[in-house]
């Protein structure tokens, strides 16, 4: 079992840079893969993007390679996103996950855990 719990959302403006972060307990948390995504009102969940157990590898989506960054610290059992040049299509819930797949899945169905979310608005 892993349980996960981020934080770090909020209202900002388009432009502006946020951090969100995850915590993890449970499960080693250097053994796992651990996603983000999101899910803006009436749409389905959207990948963000991933990283490796050993964080040594990253993959995004497309629509924010360039302008959000996935790190982990497995010393303190976090994973972060830090999101830059925010836009207003970027408003949604944002959620971290966690899956022991051996590879970079970017399927909200491979990934067996989930926190609650994160709401991230971005006003124009």
């Amino acid at each position: 079992q892993v349980q996960l719990v981020e934080s770090g959302g909020g209202l900002v403006q388009a432009g502006d840079s946020l951090r969100l972060s995850c915590a993890a307990s449970g499960r080693t948390f250097s053994s796992i893969v651990m996603g983000w995504f999101r899910q803006a009102p009436g749409k389905e969940r959207e990948f963000v993007g991933c990283i490796s157990a050993s964080g040594g590898s990253t993959y995004y989506a497309d629509s924010v390679k360039g302008l959000f960054t996935i790190s982990r610290d497995n010393a303190k059992n976090t994973v972060y996103l830090q999101m830059n040049s925010l836009k207003p299509e970027d408003t949604a819930v944002y959620y971290c996950a966690a899956t022991s797949s051996g590879w970079l899945p970017r399927l909200a169905a491979a990934y067996s855990y989930w926190g609650q979310g994160t709401q991230v608005t971005v006003s124009s």
